[in-house]
Order: structure tokens, then sequence, then C-alpha cells
């Protein structure tokens, strides 16, 4: 839908009916003097008139039996709130469409149907596992899907697609490097779905890099409720080498968790070993559920895509929380769902400031990320910016612009910047070099 920016006026005493009908009719007449096609509707009109608002969606699983994200679209109200209070954006009211996925494909294409029917100009910082199944009909429409949460690799190939972190590849890869140097044999726990089929690669892209072998590939059902048999497979498979301390990656999103409570359980009947994963499966949230410094997460190296939660960077963000979601317990600013809706959103925003006065549309939207904008995110991601091709293109990952990744541990049951390793002293590295040697099928 075409947002046009809202102007003030001041009005005159109102003049009689006579001489409206004479202005009014002298004004049609000049109009239609100035305009190459004929009186009517102008398609793609734009100007300072209007008070349509610029509308988006975000969409996230909620309530299911496997991961949700509630977050994401509590965190695009929110937003929308808070910039619609200060004038809108370039005075233009944001209008934020949410949809449930329900964590399945049937849902995932109604939201990107109702997307179309919508006439949205974008769908903002979302999250779904099945790129299959929405990317296609978002770009029979000239939809832009603005950061997305990077959890399948669809998103970094659609040619509508704009990434603003590197997904789980970048994720995956960086734990590998990480852990190649910490670790002997590594069991890898992860989902019996296509969204988990492409985890394995990624890891081992990182495991390869820094000189490991590959690691062990074991599947697990995302909507169990236990997962006692698994963390004994993954144990045994784990500390079957005496030489070297064994890991155990589980990878289940939501159910990691649920994993863990089993691996707990577990892990006395076998030699120690370390844990670690992915910002996504696990926050700070979940680490003090499970015990914190006494839990099983205490110790585990986790790769994220930003700067912990308690960088100052993040400021901004949480004060839209405070002063828009107070008390919502849906958007904790710790959960990297709610931090890509941040960013995703500050995307759209540096968009439509750029398009200005002028048509605000899907196609204006979409033009304007793919014409050379870079965007400055407050040092959350280095400058964003989708040429038509990344480097990653080689392998099948042409709209991967953003491969870093921070290294975080937990240390006294607290999620904190782990400063050696992967990244170094600033915590952060770009994975791009190693993606680009990865063994993508």
């Amino acid at each position: 839908m075409t947002g046009r920016r809202r102007t003030r006026s001041t009005f005159p005493p109102a003049p009689s009916r006579a001489v409206r009908a004479t202005a009014l009719a002298a004004g049609a007449v000049a109009l239609c003097t100035s305009l190459t096609a004929a009186c009517g509707v102008v398609p793609g009109a734009t100007g300072g008139s209007g008070d349509a608002p610029v509308k988006v969606m975000t969409w996230a699983p909620q309530d299911t039996d496997a991961t949700n994200k509630p977050g994401m679209p509590a965190m695009a109200r929110a937003y929308a709130r808070w910039v619609n209070a200060r004038g809108g954006i370039h005075g233009r009211r944001l209008q934020v469409l949410t949809c449930n996925d329900h964590n399945d494909s049937v849902g995932a294409a109604k939201c990107a149907r109702r997307a179309v029917d919508e006439n949205v100009v974008a769908v903002v910082g979302s999250y779904s596992q099945f790129g299959d199944s929405f990317l296609a009909p978002l770009e029979g429409a000239g939809i832009p899907y603005i950061g997305g949460y990077g959890v399948t690799n669809d998103e970094f190939t659609g040619s509508m697609s704009y990434p603003v972190n590197g997904g789980q590849p970048a994720l995956l890869a960086g734990l590998g490097e990480a852990l190649a140097d910490a670790c002997g044999t590594i069991a890898l726990v992860r989902p019996d779905s296509i969204a988990g089929d492409q985890l394995p690669t990624m890891l081992d892209s990182g495991l390869r890099a820094a000189g490991h072998r590959d690691a062990g590939d074991q599947l697990a059902a995302e909507d169990a409720t236990e997962y006692g048999g698994q963390a004994e497979r993954a144990l045994r498979y784990a500390t079957r080498d005496p030489a070297g301390k064994g890991c155990v990656v589980p990878a289940l999103g939501d159910r990691t968790d649920t994993f863990m409570d089993s691996f707990r359980r577990a892990r006395d009947d076998f030699p120690r070993v370390r844990t670690a994963t992915v910002l996504g499966s696990v926050d700070q949230t979940v680490i003090d559920a499970t015990g914190g410094a006494s839990g099983p997460y205490e110790g585990s190296y986790i790769t994220g895509w930003y700067p912990v939660a308690s960088d100052p960077r993040w400021a901004p963000m949480k004060k839209v929380i405070n002063e828009e979601a107070f008390g919502d317990n849906r958007i904790d600013p710790a959960d990297a769902g709610v931090q890509t809706t941040w960013i995703a959103y500050t995307v759209l925003r540096a968009a439509l400031e750029r398009i200005g006065d002028g048509e605000v549309s899907a196609d204006t939207v979409r033009h304007t990320l793919g014409g050379g904008l870079r965007v400055s995110t407050g040092g959350l991601t280095p400058t964003l910016r989708w040429p038509y091709e990344s480097r990653l293109a080689a392998v099948g990952f042409p709209r991967l612009v953003n491969a870093d990744v921070t290294l975080q541990v937990v240390r006294d049951g607290r999620l904190v910047a782990a400063r050696k390793g992967v990244g170094g002293d600033s915590g952060i590295t770009d994975m791009t070099s190693t993606l680009e040697h990865a063994d993508v099928p």
C-alpha cells in the first residue's frame, strides 16, 4: 500500500458555495491540462498529501509444540507505536500487520498470501522455517523480505530477501571454529526437518577450517517432550575417544531446553563433556531457568550474531521497549528474534527515509534496498548493503551479506562475551572466508 507523507496546512475561512464551485472547476481544468494522462486516478501518484499509512507485516510461530517467537511480532508493534508517537517515518504512519505461521508450511504460505492481499510494502523482522512456502508468493508480488531470522538457506538465495545476519550458516560455522581446539569428538543433535538438514554442513565447515574432523550428525524430533534416548546416544558418541574431552552440541531451537533436561539426567553415567550451542537455541532466560551457574550450560560456548544483550549499543532498542512495551514479557531484549526485528525495522526506516516524499510501495522499497543503500545499525552489525550477489554466491548464498558472529560463554550463570577464540579480543569475527569453503549440498 502506498504511504504518503502527511502535511499540515492552515485553512482560511471557507468561501461561498459559488466561489468554491468556480475554483474547483478551474482547478480541475488546470490539473487535466498539466497531466499527460486522462483525468482520473493517477497510478503511483505521490506528493505531500494523503493519510495512507505504510503497511508492513511481521510473522512468527506462536503457541506451537516446537519453536515459538512471539517476541518478534510484539517488538514490531512496539516499534510502530514508538515511531507513530513521534510523527511516523518521514511523516508517514507505520501500520504493522502480524501473522502466526504455526510452524508449518501451510501456515507460512497463508501468511505470505495475506501479505500479498493486504498489499504490504515489505515483510519485516520475521521467522519461519518454510522459505520454500512463503518466498515464492512474495517474489511473485515483488514484496521484499527484510531481516528474516535466517533459519533456512532459502533466505540467502531469494532475490527479494534482504537478510541482516548470517543465519544458521554463520552461527554453526563460528561454533565449529570455536570448538575445534576445545573438543575431541563432537556430537551434533539437530531437528529431523528440512531446516535441520542444513545444519551439519555449516558446523563441519568451521571444524574443517580449524583442522578438526566432522561432527557426528544425530537427528531428533523437533516437537518431542523428552530426549532421553537422544541424550544417551550423543553422550556415548562424544565420549568414545578417551584421548580428548568430547562435546555435545544441541541445536533444537526451543526444544534445546527439553533436551538439556534429559541430558542432565543422563550425563552422570558418562565421562564429562562440554556443551555448546547457538543463540536462538539458548538465551539468558533459559540459562536462568536451568540453574544458572549450577546448570548444564555453565562453561558452554554459544555463538550469536550480535553483541551480548548488556552491550550499550542496545540502548535505543531497550528505550523503545521500556516506553512502548514495558511489562510485555513476550519481548526479551536478550532474545535474538527481538534483536533481529529491531535491526530489520532499522533497515526499513532507512529505506523510507531515502525514499523521502516519493511513492512508497513494494517496488520502491525493493529498488531502494537494491540501489546501493547503506544502513548503519549503530555498531550492532557491520554497515549493511545488498549488492546483486555477495561473496558467498559461489556456495549458494548470494544474499548473505553479514557473516559476523560473536562468541559468548556462560560464566557464573551469565552469558558474557568470551573474549577469546572466535573473534579474539573484539569478540566478533567474519565467517565469510570459512563459509566460502563450505561443502553445501
